[in-house]
């Protein structure tokens, strides 16, 4: 398994670039099953891979961005087995990000190629700034934790 954050100077996103040496089938029902999302990501309340479903993930606060935890997802584009985007947004955020997440599968030999990004931050806004430098922090972490989770089941 590989890493790499790659957002460098781009401040309206963050990108991991990891590699699995997971078919892409197996990596997609990790991303996919609620249940296996839990064991790497968050616990989703709703989700369920369709394009329009609306779902929610319970998250610590995190007062210095104004984030309250409750994040509220909405399943934008799916392309089985290929790329999942949501939208990420505090679900009780006065006036709420127009974040999305992208999940973007490659197969690669006996592997898969994984490009993670977290884009729509505002450059001009330090709050989104702040989030987008905590966040740069946490995805490589749950990157690293979906390879773990791809250890635990067939």
């Amino acid at each position: 398994m590989h890493d790499e954050t790659t957002s460098g100077n781009d401040l309206t996103s963050i990108v991991i670039d990891q590699f699995y040496s997971h078919p892409p089938a197996k990596v997609w029902r990790a991303l996919t099953t609620p249940h296996l999302m839990a064991q790497w990501m968050m616990e989703p309340v709703g989700f369920a891979p369709v394009k329009g479903q609306h779902f929610t993930f319970k998250a610590t606060p995190i007062p210095a961005t104004r984030f309250s935890g409750d994040i509220a997802c909405e399943v934008l584009e799916i392309s089985e087995q290929q790329r999942l985007r949501i939208s990420w947004t505090d679900a009780n955020a006065a006036s709420p990000y127009d974040w999305t997440v992208t999940w973007e599968l490659h197969p690669e030999g006996k592997g898969t190629r994984v490009i993670l990004t977290h884009s729509g931050f505002d450059p001009d806004d330090p709050v989104q700034q702040h989030a987008r430098t905590l966040m740069s922090g946490g995805w490589p972490t749950i990157a690293r934790r979906l390879g773990d989770a791809l250890e635990t089941f067939t």
